[in-house]
């Protein structure tokens, strides 16, 4: 039967018969104590309230600083991409992932008591990675990201071996609160558009609640660090736990699976399942859409994660052999299969490492620290990097090993997680002789448990709220600029994954210069951010929301390339993402899509190609883009990074091979992008500069589309250039980008457009 030990916080009945007999019997029922603050022995006459407010105060200061936890733990490998992607190599500051490994340091007993006693510190230390955004250097602000992971991971180990002691439910209630931390920190970025406005790469001008989340993690803090009789009284009881326990009331998980088991769950977590669009994306395959959109279906994940999240008591399902095989069915699914089948698959991999995420946790909580979290963390980090390896296996050392094997990623993480699922299995299942299995840890008190699903299913009620709140805009009809005159403007943009050049989201601003500029179709390259180093977000969402357009967020995370994407005012036919030859280097991706252009088909290809260091790669490349445009008959209007200088062999395998016309063969200073057409009339071209978002500007051309039915197939191109004056103003570029421009934006090397007759 279970049984609660109740003391007040000044009861003349000592507590230590109490915590003997949960130190005895807690193995076999489930057993804790509670000590009611400002009571005495009759604590149902002094404080009968006291129980339930005190305890949910409790409980959601820690959801919101496990939150705090998802919210450093994800920005952390955004930051340390900044540096290597601003310097174009290895910087040394990749070295702050390792930051992570802090826990280690809880084999030290001495820096254990202190943490024990003082929960506080790690807890405050984790919130120096949420007011990083303070610092303006981006190299202070990685400083300071980095204090947060090691504090916000020794804040969750010593919870872990703090509230170990059998029957207390104190570990519960712990494990309970990271996962509610997880499902509000999704909830929240689906509001935001994927983005995490505590971030330390927000502020003010892009968005963020900076402010307004470092108030409430002090309120959080504030609370830790003032915690009553109750709480003490149950930390003295988990201190006593150090003393080795009766077999029946506490069994040792092994600790080398145990710990591969923790890296395993924290790495598909995040990698996976950090934000609702993740999973969406992966199963992403261009048009027609043949798989869900981001909104509203990553509502879906958000259900699945809480779903895993409130069955995960029931440890002799969760930790099945069964369950295990239906969810590497579901990773395989979402590995290799596009579409709803993909997504459906990784659904069942949310729902499955959720529910195991208690039993494993439990299984560290029972290993010896230092070890087992040196072990799970150093493994999570070889998981991370791996993940960065399937893509930048040019770059790293022993790339080639890892290069476009995401299934071995995924693989070693399902192994590996189904090792410490049967570590946790041994050491919290029993079967006496000629019994069933039964659970030796209890699921804890049905209060902590209606009050952990109260806040994990109230933050998927939370998250479905904003997905429909932005279901209107993702699926309004766009309209484009210049309908009456048949224009079409495509412009062209290299935005290294959507941060500036002083590590902020730069988001805002893209969408101010696109706004002001006006294209009717755009590339994006370098665009895909579903990754770890990029933080787990899609911001083609915000733009395609904000500004009204159909977007193609191009090949999947799955295929291995930095990415290109499409946003477009027209509809779009057909999509299909190509990952062009590329034997030596990185793997090239590019879109082409047939627009419906005022009721007439016309193509349209964003490509982004090699390294100037592959030259092989580079040709290879350029001569499948020509295959492609070649055996196109639909007008076609080419926007790619080419790496090549104009009427170089690249250039004319491109332009002669493609049949396709240079926009301004004139222009000699050009060497990434080109923009090449056939089957229209040009108009214009213009070079915009890129401010401070990234490295590279903006190229853009305007073209007239011809009526359906008519021929100009066998029209040449006039290269004669003539005043903007020709042309009625429907047809002239934006006037904002000249002289001085807005925000960095002018329009360079010509000084102002060029307008062809």
């Amino acid at each position: 039967m279970p049984t609660v030990f109740f003391y007040g916080s000044h009861d003349w009945v000592g507590q230590a018969g109490g915590e003997e007999i949960v130190r005895r019997i807690g193995g076999r029922v489930a057993t804790r104590i509670y000590v009611v603050p400002n009571a005495t022995h009759n604590f149902h006459i002094d404080n009968p309230e006291i129980l339930l407010m005190h305890a949910t105060r409790h409980f959601v200061a820690d959801a919101y600083l496990a939150f705090v936890f998802w919210t450093v733990l994800t920005s952390l490998g955004l930051c340390i991409w900044y540096v290597p992607l601003l310097h174009m190599g290895i910087s040394g500051y990749e070295v702050a992932l390792f930051a992570d490994m802090a826990p280690v340091l809880l084999g030290i007993p001495a820096l254990r008591r202190l943490l024990r006693r003082h929960r506080g510190i790690s807890a405050a230390l984790s919130l120096a990675g949420i007011a990083a955004y303070a610092a303006a250097r981006p190299e202070r602000r990685l400083l300071g990201v980095a204090v947060g992971t090691a504090g916000a991971m020794l804040a969750l180990a010593s919870a872990l071996y703090e509230d170990r002691v059998a029957g207390s439910g104190r570990l519960d209630r712990a494990i309970q609160a990271w996962e509610a931390g997880l499902l509000l920190s999704v909830a929240l970025r689906m509001f935001f558009q994927t983005n995490n406005p505590v971030w330390p790469t927000m502020n003010a001008a892009n968005g963020g609640w900076n402010k307004t989340g470092v108030a409430l993690a002090l309120l959080a803090l504030a609370d830790v660090v003032t915690r009553r009789s109750d709480e003490q009284a149950e930390a003295r009881a988990a201190k006593r736990a150090d003393l080795p326990a009766s077999a029946s009331a506490q069994r040792r998980a092994a600790w080398m699976p145990a710990g591969l088991g923790f890296g395993a769950l924290l790495f598909a977590l995040h990698s996976l399942y950090s934000d609702s669009a993740i999973v969406g994306r992966w199963a992403w395959d261009g048009y027609p859409a043949t798989g869900p959109a981001p909104v509203p279906w990553g509502g879906l994940v958000l259900t699945a994660l809480a779903a895993g999240f409130s069955a995960g008591h029931r440890v002799e399902l969760a930790t099945g052999m069964l369950w295990w095989g239906v969810a590497s069915a579901g990773a395989c699914a979402l590995t290799l299969v596009p579409g709803w089948a993909g997504f459906a698959g990784g659904l069942v991999l949310a729902a499955y490492v959720a529910s195991v995420a208690r039993s494993i946790l439990h299984a560290v909580a029972r290993s010896p620290p230092g070890r087992t979290f040196l072990v799970g963390v150093m493994w999570y980090n070889v998981l991370v990097l791996a993940h960065v390896w399937v893509v930048a296996y040019e770059f790293v050392p022993g790339g080639p090993l890892l290069r476009e094997r995401t299934w071995v990623v995924m693989l070693a993480t399902m192994l590996t997680l189904y090792a410490g699922v049967r570590a946790a299995r041994a050491s919290l299942v029993a079967r006496p002789a000629g019994a069933r299995r039964t659970a030796v840890v209890p699921a804890g008190p049905r209060s902590d448990r209606r009050r952990a699903r109260a806040l994990g299913w109230t933050a998927v009620v939370l998250g479905w709220g904003a997905m429909a709140l932005r279901l209107p805009a993702a699926t309004r009809t766009p309209v484009p600029f210049h309908a009456p005159e048949r224009l079409i403007t495509a412009a062209i943009w290299t935005v290294h994954f959507d941060l500036d050049n002083d590590m902020w989201l730069a988001e805002n601003r893209i969408i101010d210069a696109v706004r002001d500029l006006q294209p009717d179709v755009m590339g994006f390259l370098e665009s895909d951010t579903e990754r770890i180093i990029m933080g787990q977000r899609d911001w083609t969402q915000r733009v395609s929301e904000e500004l009204g357009y159909y977007v193609d967020y191009g090949p999947s995370p799955r295929k291995h390339t930095w990415g290109c994407a499409m946003i477009s005012k027209f509809p779009i036919v057909n999509s299909t993402h190509h990952l062009l030859p590329s034997p030596v280097g990185e793997l090239a991706c590019a879109i082409h899509a047939t627009l419906d252009v005022h009721g007439r088909p016309v193509d349209v290809i964003i490509s982004h190609n090699g390294q100037e260091e592959n030259p092989l790669d580079r040709r290879l490349q350029t001569t499948e883009l020509a295959r492609i445009m070649r055996e196109s008959q639909n007008p076609f209007i080419f926007t790619g990074y080419v790496v090549t200088k104009p009427h170089a062999e690249n250039y004319k395998i491109l332009y002669d091979q493609g049949r396709i016309h240079d926009i301004d063969p004139t222009d000699s200073d050009r060497w990434c992008q080109y923009i090449g057409y056939r089957g229209l009339k040009r108009v214009g071209y213009a070079r915009v500069s890129r401010g401070t978002i990234t490295d590279t500007e903006i190229q853009v051309g305007k073209f007239a589309v011809p009526l359906p039915g008519e021929d100009i197939s066998a029209w040449k191109p006039s290269y004669k250039r003539v005043d903007e004056a020709h042309y009625a103003p429907e047809y002239h570029f934006p006037k904002v980008f000249r002289g001085k421009g807005v925000r960095g934006h002018f329009y360079h090397v010509f000084k102002e457009p060029r307008y062809f007759d």
